[in-house]
C-alpha cells in the first residue's frame, strides 16, 4: 500500500508557472486602472484649485465700489482665464498649463446674479492608452471623459 495523495513538489513546480501566466495580466491590468483613475482625480484637482484661483481674482477685482455693481470687463475675463490656464494674469513668459491640454477657450466667467461671480473650467480628459479603443466593426469607442470645475463667489 503506497500514499495515493501525495505528490512530490517537483511535480508541481509548472503549476506556478501556469498560475501566474493566467493571474498578471489581471494584476496588471488592475494596477494600470487604479493608476489611471489617480491621474484623473489628480488632474481634476488641479482643475478645482485652477477655478478657485480665478475665481478668487475676479471676486476682488470685479466689484465697482463707487457704483455699488459688478463690471466684469473683458480684460479682466482674460486675465481670469490666464489665471486658471497658467497661473498668471498675463502669461509672458510662456508658463505651461496647469493641465496639459487646457486652453483659455476652456474657461469661462459669468457674472451671477448682481454680486456673484462664476467661473467654469471644462475639460476632457483623455487617457494614457488614448482617446479611443478601435473595435473589430463600428466606430471606436471612445475614452475621453467630461471634467467640469465650477465655482461661485460672491464679489469683495
Amino acid at each position: 500500500m503506497g500514499r495515493t495523495g501525495f505528490r512530490s513538489p517537483r511535480s508541481q513546480g509548472g503549476l506556478a508557472m501556469v498560475e501566474l501566466v493566467l493571474t498578471l495580466p489581471l494584476l496588471l491590468l488592475l494596477m494600470l486602472t487604479f493608476a489611471e483613475f489617480g491621474r484623473m482625480l489628480f488632474q481634476y484637482n488641479s482643475l478645482m484649485q485652477a477655478s478657485r484661483d480665478a475665481g478668487r481674482y475676479v471676486a476682488d477685482k470685479a466689484w465697482n465700489s463707487t457704483l455699488g455693481k459688478l463690471e466684469l470687463s473683458g480684460t479682466l475675463q482674460t486675465q481670469a482665464k490666464n489665471i486658471a490656464v497658467y497661473g498668471v494674469p498675463a502669461n509672458p513668459n510662456g508658463y505651461p498649463a496647469a493641465v496639459s491640454g487646457l486652453t483659455p477657450a476652456n474657461v469661462t466667467v459669468t457674472a451671477v446674479g448682481a454680486e456673484h461671480i462664476q467661473v467654469s473650467i471644462t475639460y476632457t480628459y483623455v487617457p494614457v492608452i488614448g482617446s479611443a479603443l478601435p473595435v473589430l466593426y463600428g466606430s471606436n469607442v471612445p475614452l475621453g471623459l467630461a471634467l467640469t470645475s465650477t465655482v461661485v463667489m460672491r464679489a469683495l
